[in-house]
C-alpha cells in the first residue's frame, strides 16, 4: 500500500453530528464526555464537527467535553464552514471561521473543510472568496489541513481539484451500497480523489445509520458470515480498508454504539478476501433494494417553509417496507405532530437543492402523502 498524507492516523474517527440527546432535546454532555473519554483510552485522536450541526451546540459540545478536558496536543479537531446554510453574504460566511473557534475554544483547526460543495452552491465559495480566506487562515496557522467535503457529480469532483490543487485532502461519502450508486459515485468519487494525490476523510460509512440495520436479507448474510460482528462493523471496515484513508467518521450517538465501533477499530484490520466477497454480495442485494437512500442529515428540513419533518417521514416509510405488522400511520402521526405534513408540500424545491443524496424529493414526499394520508 502507497503512502499518504495522514496513513498513520487511527482509521476510525468520532463524528459529532449524531450526539446522544436528553428528553429536552439538548445535547447529552455528561455522555458525550464519557464517550470521548472512551475513544481518547482507546488512543484515537480525530474529531469531526461544523458550524452548522446542532445550530451550533456540536461545536459548544466539541468544546466542553473535549477541549476542556484534554491536552490540545493530544487531538486533532475538524469543523467547517458552510457558504450555503447560516450565511448571507461574504461576511457572515467568513464571521463562521471565527464563531467556531470561539465555541470550541480550540485555537486552532487541525483540519478545515468547505463544507458540502454540491451543483447548487459551489459558486457561492468563490462569490465569498472562500477558497483564499481558508489559505489565509492556513498561512497564520489557525488551520493546519484544509480541504473540502462534496456531495455531487464526478465531474464536479474532477473540477474542483483541477482548480484547487493544494488542497490537503477531501471528505467523501463512501459506503459499500453507494459504491456503483450512479447518485452518489462512492467508487468513481474516491479514483478520482486519489488519482489527484488526495487523501481521504470517509463520511457517511454506514449511511446514516442504514447499514447499522440493513434491509433483512443483507442482515441475514452478515450474520452467516460472522455472528460475533455487528452490520455497522463491516460497513465501517470496507471503508477503511481502502487505500489514502486518512479516517472513516462515525457519528456514534451513545456509549453502546462507541464501544462496538471500538471493539474493532481500536486494533484495525482490513477487509479480508472473503470478508471483501461477502461485501460484493450485499452490493448486489441491496442494487434490487427500493428504500429511500436518505442519510436524515436534515440539510432539507432547516429551509422547508412548510416544516415538513421530510427525514422522519422517510424513515416510517422505509421502516413499513416489507414489514405488514409495522404500524406506519401511528408512526407517520407521531412524526407529523406539530409539524407539517407530507400533503403540505407546496414544491419550491428547497429541499431537493439541499439533498447530498440527490434524492428526487418532492417525487417521494407526494408518494408519502397518498401512502399515509389517502390510506
Amino acid at each position: 500500500m502507497e503512502q499518504y498524507f495522514g496513513e498513520k492516523t487511527p482509521k476510525l474517527g468520532f463524528g459529532l453530528m449524531r450526539l446522544p440527546k436528553l428528553e429536552n432535546g439538548k445535547i447529552d454532555i455528561e455522555q458525550t464526555k464519557q464517550m470521548v473519554d472512551m475513544f481518547m483510552d482507546a488512543g484515537l485522536t480525530y474529531f469531526d464537527t461544523a458550524y452548522v450541526y446542532d445550530n451550533g451546540e456540536s461545536e459548544k459540545a466539541a468544546k466542553a467535553a473535549l477541549v476542556d478536558r484534554y491536552p490540545r496536543e493530544s487531538y486533532t479537531l475538524c469543523t467547517k464552514l458552510c457558504a450555503w446554510m447560516g450565511a448571507h453574504d461574504e461576511e457572515s460566511a467568513k464571521q463562521q471561521f471565527y464563531t467556531s473557534l470561539e465555541r470550541t475554544g480550540a485555537g486552532y483547526f487541525d483540519y478545515y473543510l468547505l463544507h458540502a460543495l454540491q451543483r447548487g452552491n459551489y459558486k457561492k465559495y468563490d462569490e465569498y472568496h472562500l477558497w483564499d480566506f481558508v489559505k489565509e487562515q492556513k498561512a497564520k496557522g489557525l488551520i493546519k489541513y484544509y480541504g473540502f467535503s462534496f456531495h455531487a457529480d464526478p465531474a464536479l469532483l474532477e473540477e474542483l481539484l483541477t482548480d484547487h490543487p493544494d488542497v490537503d485532502f477531501v471528505q467523501l461519502q463512501i459506503n459499500y451500497a453507494d459504491w456503483e450508486n450512479p447518485g452518489v459515485a462512492s467508487r468513481e468519487c474516491f479514483e478520482i480523489a486519489r488519482r489527484h494525490g488526495k487523501s481521504i476523510v470517509v463520511m457517511e460509512p454506514v449511511k446514516g445509520g442504514a447499514l447499522a440495520d440493513p434491509v433483512p436479507e443483507v442482515k441475514e448474510l452478515l450474520g452467516a458470515a460472522d455472528p460475533k460482528s455487528s452490520c455497522a462493523s463491516w460497513a465501517i471496515r470496507f471503508a477503511a480498508s481502502l487505500n489514502g484513508i486518512i479516517t472513516v467518521l462515525s457519528g456514534m450517538s451513545n456509549t453502546w454504539q462507541m464501544q462496538d465501533n471500538l471493539s474493532y477499530m481500536k486494533d484495525f484490520k482490513p477487509l479480508s478476501e472473503a470478508e471483501q466477497a461477502v461485501i460484493l454480495r450485499a452490493q448486489s442485494i441491496l442494487d434490487g433494494d427500493k428504500s429511500i437512500p436518505c442519510t436524515a442529515c436534515h440539510y432539507c428540513t432547516d429551509g422547508c417553509p412548510m416544516n415538513i419533518p421530510i427525514p422522519e417521514i422517510f424513515s416510517v416509510a422505509n421502516r413499513q417496507r416489507g414489514n405488514e405488522e409495522f404500524r406506519s400511520i401511528r408512526e407517520y402521526t407521531i412524526a407529523t405532530t406539530d409539524k407539517g405534513k407530507a400533503s403540505d408540500c407546496i414544491e419550491c424545491g428547497q429541499c431537493v437543492n439541499a439533498c447530498p443524496q440527490q434524492i428526487d424529493v418532492i417525487t417521494r414526499i407526494k408518494a408519502c402523502a397518498e401512502q399515509f394520508e389517502n390510506a
